[in-house]
């Protein structure tokens, strides 16, 4: 397991780091849970998400956001969150300088601050958010959102009621220029609990996706 420890805005920041040995690759950051329930790096929908994009052919980053596993500092209430995926982006890249398409994905907690980084980084070119608190979060900051991407949940989540998902979904479909596909797992609650009724469906939705977007940019 390559383990890095790479500077973030607050100090030291942990993570794991899997490169492809095209250097040409494609870059994908995976961003996990709450810090303050539990979330991690280790968490296994970000770790099955993580090796998801490293099969496609991305070299992947995840990391532990501030205050979490050897990760310096406190929480920072998603502001220094925000700051910490910036840093883990330009750690990210200054190992890839080649890399022409940059991805963001991110869990839950992560898919909100992914969403945010989206709007400040003009280098991503997709995003996959799976389970975003629309709920727990204000989502507005996406006018418009800058790059198209897949929104996916659970029918059976109760932290981020399918509800809320489609109405954010529904409001980013308004805008023009861009394309937000949402895909929903049948059964499925936040956490994809049962491996093959939800984490394998969720997870091949997510390769059949990002592998569809890369085929279309490299014909």
């Amino acid at each position: 397991m390559p383990e890095v420890i790479f500077a973030g805005p607050d100090g030291r920041l942990e993570g794991r780091y899997h490169p492809q040995p095209n250097r040409d690759a494609p870059v994908a950051i995976v961003l996990h849970p709450h810090p303050q329930f539990g979330g991690t790096m280790n968490n296994k929908v970000v770790y099955n998400l993580h090796y998801a994009f490293h099969s496609m052919g991305f070299s992947v980053l995840r990391f532990n956001f501030r205050g979490v596993g050897r990760s310096q500092g406190e929480y920072d209430q998603g502001v220094g969150e925000l700051s910490d995926a910036a840093a883990a982006l330009d750690y990210l890249q200054s190992q890839n300088q080649n890399s022409r398409h940059c991805w963001v994905c991110g869990f839950s907690f992560g898919a909100w601050i992914g969403m945010q980084l989206l709007m400040r980084r003009p280098d991503i070119t997709g995003f996959v958010s799976v389970a975003p608190p629309a709920n727990l979060y204000d989502f507005s900051f996406l006018a418009p959102c800058p790059a198209s991407g897949l929104i996916i949940n659970g029918t059976a989540d109760r932290i981020a009621p399918p509800k809320d998902v489609t109405t954010l979904v529904n409001k980013l479909h308004e805008q023009k220029g861009i394309t937000i596909t949402h895909e929903q797992i049948e059964g499925a609650d936040h956490f994809f609990r049962d491996e093959e009724q939800h984490m394998n469906p969720m997870l091949d939705t997510v390769k059949t996706y990002v592998t569809r977007r890369l085929s279309e940019v490299t014909r």
